[in-house]
């Protein structure tokens, strides 16, 4: 591969697209974040040099995202197929007959022909209908039989009608990746399976795996993630504080996010973090200008603690919870 530059930094999916390594995140509690505060962002980072914005159905945002990308194109900024958007299929709409219209209703949202990247967000299959976290009337979250091949066969589907170029999944374990890839009839493999990835939480197995099959990485919560206790396991170390990532930092006269970061795209492992603050928008993006040795590289491999920020243990009685196996 060669070495990757703010300019450059595509790598290929298995299915002849090709995908940047560097992506913006746009999740955000809705409840928490200013009226176009995203929209302001994806323009930003789109201004900075992002070609590549991770979002979904779920954050609520998706309108925004959308007019942030028509007004860079109609600002003759970048064009249409400079942008890779990657959008998510929640867990209230796996049954088939859903996958193609909640599709449609984020394109409608977005005002756009068609998506990059179209993700299965999660496993685990919710009670279709109105609500994103269907519930009974003790608390409980109401599930779905999941049938995850046929959920793939519609995305199939969708890309064969052109709504989006390229198919993939998220929180996908080992032994749900086997049930796709060796489905009788298969016609698309997933090109992604974006999953939890920083130098506290390597992923070697799962990355390793993957490669074998021509899956790329994509590395959500690259820099650990906020501590919010409702999602997250605060229990675990704040990763930006580790002492041999700001050792390594001040080497470089980079952040210890810059080398976290830095570390995985060196991996070949794709990463997406989120930010709506100007500074860190642009400070993530300055990740293509120093490469860490091989040493470097071992060093901070070596921080694996096997730590998951983001377990989702609300859910971890679903049938097809991913993160009880091994990976």
């Amino acid at each position: 591969m060669n070495s990757p530059s703010a300019e450059k930094h595509h790598i290929p999916l298995n299915d002849g697209n090709s995908i940047p390594l560097l992506g913006l995140g746009t999740y955000s509690k809705p409840q928490k974040t200013p009226k176009g505060a995203c929209k302001e962002s994806v323009k930003l980072a789109i201004d900075i040099g992002y070609r590549h914005i991770d979002g979904a159905f779920l954050y609520l945002n998706e309108h925004e995202v959308g007019e942030a990308i028509r007004e860079k194109i109609a600002d003759g900024k970048v064009k249409r197929e400079d942008i890779f958007y990657c959008g998510k299929l929640w867990n209230t709409c796996h049954p088939p007959e859903l996958v193609r219209p909640t599709l449609e209703t984020s394109l409608k949202t977005l005002q756009l022909d068609y998506i990059d990247l179209y993700i299965i967000e999660l496993p685990m299959a919710f009670k279709p209908g109105d609500k994103v976290h269907p519930m009974d009337e003790n608390g409980k979250y109401i599930y779905h039989n999941t049938d995850l091949c046929a959920t793939w066969e519609a995305l199939e589907r969708c890309k064969d009608a052109g709504l989006t170029k390229s198919i993939g999944v998220s929180n996908f374990n080992r032994r749900q990746l086997e049930m796709i890839l060796s489905k009788p009839g298969l016609k698309y493999k997933p090109v992604s399976n974006q999953i939890e990835c920083h130098p506290y939480f390597t992923q070697p197995k799962l990355l390793e795996f993957c490669k074998q099959h021509d899956i790329v990485i994509v590395g959500y919560s690259p820099l650990g993630t906020c501590r919010d206790e409702t999602w997250v396991n605060v229990s675990s170390p704040p990763l930006l504080e580790d002492s041999l990532l700001n050792s390594i930092g001040k080497k470089y006269q980079k952040t210890a996010a810059q080398i976290a970061l830095r570390f995985n795209i060196q991996r070949g492992v794709v990463v997406i973090p989120k930010s709506f603050n100007p500074d860190r928008i642009k400070e993530n993006f300055q990740i293509f200008d120093f490469k860490l040795t091989d040493a470097e590289m071992k060093d901070i491999e070596n921080l694996n603690k096997n730590v998951r920020y983001v377990e989702l243990l609300m859910w971890s009685d679903h049938p097809e919870y991913p993160f009880l196996d091994e990976y």
